[in-house]
């Protein structure tokens, strides 16, 4: 009988996922007894955020119908309509294609796999969420990062974009509102990344799955709504502003010449095909969501616009830490001013306070910074708390390590 070690497939070598990794160093610490304090993962439903009762009816509603079999590949079309008259709001016109999928998640992997050879490449946000990075290495493209600038705020940089477009180059992936630095791109910068992409023939990946949580007056622009020509796919989701991440319930939406779009189109509904359906009794709860009342995003938003200003505040007044203010979703990204790793600084502070943050490393960031993700949906005793101990923590992380 043969014992010679099953090797798994290259291309999974360089998979990784710092918001589920950290939790390895933090479960041998939750074993010890210390109290634990996550802020690591962007699930509000296992804070004081609950999913809006009539999509809960919605979908129970559907089950008990017997709507438990195979659905259409690319979505019920009650729930596809509902998206189409969503995208008319946000201003997205010439639309070519919807469909529902598995979270967003799949969405964005369908569609890079359709899209992308290896050895292309993709320029992706950083830093930005890990999904893209994850799905680039599978597919065994050429990485391309673009750098997000922490000095206007976090905007795209569009010099350094245009610096990384070469012949290789697909596609440009935006996440606006942006995770994990909580910031919202502006007009001026979307247009500019418009321009871009008409001039190169890129295609536009808009992840906007935070665009109805917004602070301080901020509006969101959706990148396919500034030019009804520039291929753009936009992803949407239940997760976020709908409270529902366990519901796994995500879309596309292609826009754009719908001559340059056809054959992609054709071979993201290949792959739609082949993996059957998204969860059918589900889809029910779309329309609910987003033809339906919204009066639960002004508590959604009056807890976290409390919670981010708290976050801002007491982690600014840690010598050492600055935290520029995010103005969308419930994350933000503080910047360590130390000379060692945040790998090195976060796995301490797991083990000696119990706090559960995610490396910025993880996430992508500039050559020489040091930064981590704090999620800031838990209340505000939870959050005081977590921020006494990371300041304590940073004094005797300097004084042991930085001199």
């Amino acid at each position: 009988m043969s014992t010679k070690e099953i090797k798994a497939a290259e291309r999974t070598r360089n998979i990784t996922y710092a918001v589920r990794d950290v939790l390895l160093i933090a479960d041998e610490v939750a074993k010890s007894g210390k109290e634990m304090l996550y802020l690591n993962i962007g699930d509000p439903n296992i804070y004081d955020f609950e999913t809006p009762r009539p999509m809960i009816e919605a979908s129970y509603k559907a089950m008990l119908e017997n709507k438990n079999g195979y659905g259409p590949s690319s979505g019920i079309e009650e729930a596809r309509e509902s998206i189409r008259r969503e995208a008319g709001r946000k201003g997205i016109n010439n639309i070519q294609d919807i469909f529902v999928t598995t979270g967003a998640s799949e969405a964005i992997d369908i569609c890079l796999t359709a899209l992308v050879n290896q050895g292309e490449n993709i320029l992706t946000p950083t830093p930005g969420y890990p999904l893209y990075t994850a799905i680039q290495s599978k597919l065994q493209m050429v990485e391309n990062p673009y750098y997000l600038d922490e000095s206007n705020g976090w905007q795209p940089d569009i010099e350094d974009i245009k610096s990384k477009i070469n012949e290789k180059t697909k596609a440009i992936i935006l996440i606006n509102p942006n995770n994990p630095t909580g910031s919202n791109s502006t007009k001026e910068t979307l247009q500019q990344i418009v321009d871009l992409a008409l001039e190169h023939n890129l295609v536009i990946f808009a992840d906007e799955i935070y665009d109805k949580l917004l602070m301080d007056g901020e509006t969101h622009v959706s990148i396919a709504s500034l030019n009804p020509e520039v291929p753009v796919i936009t992803f949407g989701g239940l997760s976020k502003n709908y409270l529902a991440p366990g519901f796994r319930i995500g879309w596309g939406i292609v826009s754009g010449n719908r001559r340059v779009l056809s054959d992609y189109i054709e071979a993201i509904n290949k792959i739609l095909r082949s993996r059957l359906s998204a969860n059918h009794p589900i889809q029910y709860s779309i329309p609910v969501a987003l033809d339906g009342d919204q009066s639960h995003l002004k508590t959604v938003m009056e807890k976290l616009v409390r919670r981010r200003d708290l976050t801002v505040k007491m982690l600014n007044e840690i010598p050492g830490i600055t935290c520029e203010i995010p103005r969308g979703a419930f994350y933000a990204f503080p910047r360590l001013h130390i000379k060692n790793s945040d790998n090195h600084f976060v796995a301490g502070l797991i083990k000696e306070t119990g706090v559960v943050v995610v490396p910025g490393s993880g996430f992508g960031q500039v050559p020489g910074t040091q930064h981590f993700r704090i999620v800031f949906l838990p209340n505000e005793e939870i959050l005081t708390k977590a921020y006494e101990r990371i300041g304590n923590f940073f004094a005797d992380y300097v004084e042991k390590y930085e001199k």
